[in-house]
């Protein structure tokens, strides 16, 4: 899967960087690769590397719920 990400990634940032350097007459064209590059980016590795970080951890523990702001502050937990 990390090799996956980092293809994904080098090439996107290569077909952006191709796109930048396009000519002027070929406007459309650069435009394009550009997009195409940042669609790569945003909707492929993104999603997958944060797939990858996240597994195996618990969504519960990173929401802001009362009982976790009450261990940030050092406070006790509130009995039900």
């Amino acid at each position: 899967m990390k090799y996956l990400i980092t293809a994904i990634t080098l090439i996107s940032i290569g077909l952006i960087i191709y796109g930048l350097n396009l000519d002027g007459e070929q406007e459309a064209m650069a435009n394009k690769f550009i997009g195409s590059g940042t669609l790569g980016l945003f909707l492929l590795a993104m999603p997958l590397f944060l797939i990858k970080a996240s597994k195996g951890k618990k969504f519960k523990d990173y929401m802001l719920t009362d009982e976790n702001v009450r261990k940030m502050q050092g406070k006790k937990p509130k009995k039900h």
